[in-house]
């Protein structure tokens, strides 16, 4: 996801940068990358505990209280590679008429897309939602690797992106943010979180899974508190 500069530019930053709120964007942007087909370099940073110890650190940075897993793997690279491709991205397919070649398919057991977890909202109004959302505050998808807006990873960038803009140019934007988690972040967490707990063998994504969970639901329970105390949210 692209994002313009904040409005004020550089020179008009607030005072004080906000290092809650840096680091709450800190880990959403670890998440996104977390969340996406693997390569060499989040790898080795899982293999050898330099992922979970910036989680860790991160964590520490901000007044929420969550549990930060073990985020341990037993899997090589090609292996990790795998088990990604078979949660998130390989459905299953069969012949179900060989006379005229039908097939039935079914789609990934754990949907990285918010639309297939609400059968209830049409795919057209999700996407037309956040399209909305990232066009106002200047952000827009990535022509070069174009998704649907609703991914999974596209909101954890944008969410990353709304928080170091709270950080250093708009306090304000905490209303934002919890708005944005009650329509459409939150939902497609925990609906995540879910399906990867059903699922057997997980492994470091059933970790990722339940710490994007706890995190969101810290974060927006932290939000919602400081709109009721008459603070920034």
């Amino acid at each position: 996801m692209a994002a313009n500069e904040a409005p004020g530019g550089p020179g008009q930053l607030a005072g004080e940068v906000d290092t809650d709120a840096g680091a709450r964007g800190a880990i959403y942007a670890l998440l996104a990358a977390a969340f996406d087909q693997p390569d060499e370099e989040l790898y080795r940073a899982i293999d050898t505990g330099a992922f979970r110890d910036e989680v860790a650190a991160l964590v520490d940075r901000t007044d929420l209280d969550v549990e930060v897993p073990d985020f341990e793997t037993d899997d090589d690279y090609e292996k990790l590679c795998a088990r990604y491709n078979d949660l998130f991205v390989i459905g299953f397919s069969e012949v179900v008429d060989a006379t005229d070649g039908t097939m039935a398919h079914e789609e990934p057991p754990v949907s990285l897309y918010e639309s297939s977890h609400r059968p209830e909202v049409s795919w057209n109004d999700v996407n037309l939602d956040l399209a909305r959302a990232y066009e106002y505050f200047g952000c827009q998808v990535d022509q070069d690797e174009r998704d649907n807006h609703d991914h999974l990873q596209l909101q954890l960038e944008f969410m990353g992106y709304l928080c170091r803009r709270e950080a250093a140019v708009d306090p304000d934007v905490a209303a934002a943010r919890l708005d944005f988690q009650d329509r459409h972040l939150r939902v497609i967490s925990e609906a995540v979180a879910d399906a990867l707990a059903a699922e057997p063998g997980t492994e470091f994504y059933g970790d990722l899974g339940e710490f994007l969970d706890d995190f969101t639901a810290a974060d927006v329970e932290d939000l919602a508190a400081r709109r009721e105390g008459g603070g920034s949210a």
